[in-house]
């Protein structure tokens, strides 16, 4: 193989690669399951993929469903949650929420604070995932804003330029398996305190057996002394 020749194929070898590692450099959502209807953290990672300037600013569009999410504080970062009214009609009478969230954004308050080049930040955020069946992906578009200006609209579906993040939902806790747990483990611990009542209950017998054999030889011992 000529040198020309491995540059070629090297030069190949590279591009073919490039696109692999800009589909990996999205926001995304860790982890990327969770139970329906339960309550989570979740990450949302925001990947740093330009060269030049510093990440600024991320809003996150929530899916319906959400009623509610609070955010871990990130140094040099405001954190603002606004709300929309629910598509559907509420469920569950009174007590039902009347809105739901609509958008998290993270805005980097300080030069400082933005996410550098090469570098990653997580946003924390806690939420209980609406009620789906099992299997249901929810998406999270979001908007990733760079110092220079430039927006990247991660929108896409699954396997595009510029993918949505994306959460699964797992089968919801179940809660009487819990219980029945709890049960079970207690089971041995009331046994043995039967194991033990009953042994108590023996002992006292044999005791009481002893006792009234000895009163019942010492009547007859005096007896014997009476009769002498």
């Amino acid at each position: 193989m000529t040198t020309k020749t491995r540059s070629m194929f090297a030069t190949t070898l590279v591009a073919l690669c490039l696109p692999a590692a800009a589909a990996q450099a999205h926001v995304t959502l860790q982890p990327a399951q969770a139970p329906a209807g339960g309550f989570a953290r979740l990450d949302v990672r925001v990947p740093n993929e330009d060269d030049a300037n510093a990440t600024r600013k991320v809003e996150l569009q929530m899916p319906p469903g959400f009623a509610s999410a609070r955010y871990e504080p990130v140094p040099g970062w405001r954190v603002a949650v606004s709300m929309r009214e629910p598509d559907a009609p509420a469920q569950g009478g009174e007590d039902a929420p009347s809105e739901e969230v609509d958008t998290i954004t993270f805005t980097a308050q300080t030069a400082s604070a933005g996410i550098r080049p090469g570098e990653f930040q997580d946003f924390g955020i806690s939420v209980r995932l609406p009620e789906r069946p099992t299997g249901t992906t929810l998406s999270f578009p979001a908007l990733q804003t760079y110092a220079g200006g430039r927006v990247v609209r991660w929108i896409g579906a699954p396997g595009s330029d510029e993918p949505a993040a994306q959460v699964t939902l797992t089968a919801a806790v179940d809660d009487p398996g819990a219980h029945g747990d709890e049960t079970a483990a207690t089971e041995p611990a009331a046994s043995a305190a039967d194991d033990g009542g009953d042994g108590l209950a023996i002992a006292a017998l044999i005791v009481g057996g002893l006792g009234l054999i000895a009163g019942t030889a010492g009547l007859l011992v005096a007896r014997r002394v009476r009769a002498t």
